[in-house]
């Protein structure tokens, strides 16, 4: 409980001083020195003391009930998953246009007059702009915010996901509490600001109903992504620690539908048994089905259903997925139901219209769920792309395979579970897809461009977000990339500054991709010759070399300005 309690803590912390929290400052400084026009001046000194408290204590409550417990009472009442954000919207607007107006302030007071109180004061209603900021106030995804957002979601809430997600919006708000502080005492010390509370008031409403037009519109996303990730590299460490990883079971607080996943070894060479399937479950949209309802695992029971989770530009996915489809061709009328859960790995991955391209060219039929929240993720405890999940008839997990490979073994166990649900049925011949699994240990592994996601950069330059210069070094380690010229560094992917920019790139592979997007041109130098790709449109891979068997090698790209460049993969 102290583990959990600290590392809900500590990621709170780090995201409470993230770029996520600066949407929501100007509110959080204004709260304290703003005062209701109708308080006497020692009123006023004795409200301003508890305003800024009361402001955070109702944050961190609305922000706790909402994550833990907002998805599941909207799901039961019917409701649209964004309403409580839009009420918070609407609460925020109405206490902004009550500062500005004194008598719409006395009109919202009137409803709660029954209220026994010697005299109704604006000045203690911090706690109710804390809730509506709750609502409203989303901070950048970690892995402890994941572990808390699907433990709500599932309604699986005990004492420890309580206390995690309460010392997360602790730990979350104690930067906002300080700037709250700040607004507070400069209010009381600064002469200028004491003499001017009817001014005070009126900006703080403005304030107020600007980041509610701005929550509207999405501003407060352009504004992250415009202001580079100053703690991306504090996150990482955090997130990613063993203590994290051992504590939250990462992906996924264990629960009572996935705790005897791990009865099941990865890879195992015959059939085992780890517990019932739990649920697919915060799916955006499915494909491939009709008229888009869900599939729901409790309705397949007598046939045997494989879970793929895939991403569309991860090159272990495409690799693995021509013996997926072939499985679904194979079996579908002997009882196999493959069911593939596209989990994404970079943001654009999101987009419905971007993975429903992606399943017409890779040929997928079978139901696709999009997985955009990773709920289904980690209601698996899966960390993998991709990773096969095979249950039987009866709604038992009877094996996993995290990664490419062993298709084989994988096959034979779909038609044992296949044999044993109608043994009356013939199987078809088994499936002849060549294998194109690639030996890990004697190619480079994926190169990620994106400041949180680099891998493999081998420059002396600190590869953070924003705008940076770079300049080839004089040696380059085997495996690695480097940069040279100008850059723009995004959180996902890189983009060159200004009219170009260099990426030498050394590698032992028999295939060489970059996954690209944007619009414009990128060539690079291969067997003597320059090559250019015409970029334009959507995250896709392009294959840069190919070769008849594993090489090492040097190849230089040059990325023209409009294009954004995501990763390096090799086959």
């Amino acid at each position: 409980m102290l583990t959990l309690a600290l590392i809900g803590l500590i990621g709170g912390l780090v995201t409470g001083i993230s770029p996520c929290i600066l949407p929501v400052l100007p509110v959080i400084f204004f709260s304290g020195g703003a005062q209701s026009a109708r308080t006497t001046e020692t009123k006023t000194a004795a409200a301003s003391r508890s305003r800024p408290y009361l402001v955070i204590a109702g944050l961190v409550v609305s922000f706790t009930l909402v994550t833990l417990f907002g998805s599941l009472l909207l799901s039961v009442l019917g409701l649209p998953q964004d309403v409580l954000r839009w009420g918070g919207i609407v609460v925020l607007v109405l206490i902004g246009v009550g500062l500005i107006v004194p008598a719409f302030e006395h009109l919202l007071e009137k409803p709660f007059s029954w209220i026994p109180q010697r005299r109704p004061d604006a000045n203690k209603g911090g706690f109710a702009l804390g809730l509506a900021l709750g609502a409203i106030y989303v901070p950048c995804a970690g892995p402890v915010l994941a572990a808390i957002t699907v433990a709500g979601a599932t309604g699986k809430v005990g004492v420890d996901t309580v206390v995690l997600t309460a010392a997360f919006a602790i730990g979350a708000a104690s930067p906002l509490l300080i700037f709250a502080l700040a607004g507070r005492r400069v209010a009381e010390r600064v002469q200028a600001f004491r003499k001017r509370q009817r001014g005070i008031r009126i900006t703080a409403g403005v304030v107020m109903i600007a980041l509610s037009l701005g929550l509207v519109f999405n501003l407060p996303q352009l504004l992250q992504r415009v202001i580079p990730d100053y703690t991306s590299a504090l996150q990482d460490k955090v997130n990613n620690s063993e203590q994290v990883r051992k504590a939250l079971n990462l992906g996924g607080l264990v629960n009572e539908q996935n705790k005897d996943l791990d009865k099941c070894s990865d890879g195992a060479k015959e059939l085992e048994s780890c517990g019932t399937a739990p649920d697919v479950t915060g799916i955006q949209q499915w494909l491939n089905t009709p008229d888009g309802s869900g599939v729901d695992l409790k309705q397949s029971r007598g046939k045997v259903v494989l879970l793929d989770f895939w991403a569309y530009s991860c090159i272990n996915c495409q690799r693995s997925l021509p013996h997926v489809t072939a499985w679904d061709k194979a079996y579908r009328d002997a009882g196999l139901q493959v069911i593939g859960v596209h989990s994404p790995e970079y943001a654009f991955e999101k987009e419905p219209a971007n993975v429903a391209a992606a399943a017409k060219n890779f040929g997928i039929t079978y139901p696709v769920a999009l997985d955009n929240t990773l709920s289904t993720w980690t209601n698996y405890r899966n960390r993998y792309w991709p990773a096969h999940y095979l249950i039987d008839a009866k709604g038992t997990v009877r094996h996993i395979k995290f990664g490419e490979g062993d298709y084989r073994t994988t096959e034979k166990l779909i038609r044992q579970l296949l044999t044993e649900a109608a043994p009356e049925k013939l199987l078809p011949a088994a499936t002849e897809t060549t294998d194109e699994t690639p030996d890990i240990g004697k190619i480079t592994r994926e190169t990620f461009l994106g400041s949180t996601k680099r891998v493999n950069f081998a420059g002396t330059e600190n590869y953070t977000s924003g705008q940076k210069s770079f300049q080839f070094p004089e040696n380059q380690a085997a495996d690695t990339f480097t940069l040279d010229g100008e850059w723009t560094l995004d959180s996902q992917h890189i983009t060159p500054t200004g009219t170009s920019g260099r990426i030498r790139l050394d590698y032992r592979a028999k295939e060489v991709r970059i996954v690209l997007s944007g619009k414009g041109t990128v060539s690079y130098d291969s067997n003597g010759e320059t090559k250019t790709i015409q970029v334009d449109g959507t995250p896709n891979s392009y294959q840069l070399l190919s070769t008849s068997d594993i090489r090492t090698g040097r190849v230089a790209v040059t990325v023209g300005a409009g294009v954004q460049a995501y990763s390096f993969t090799f086959g």
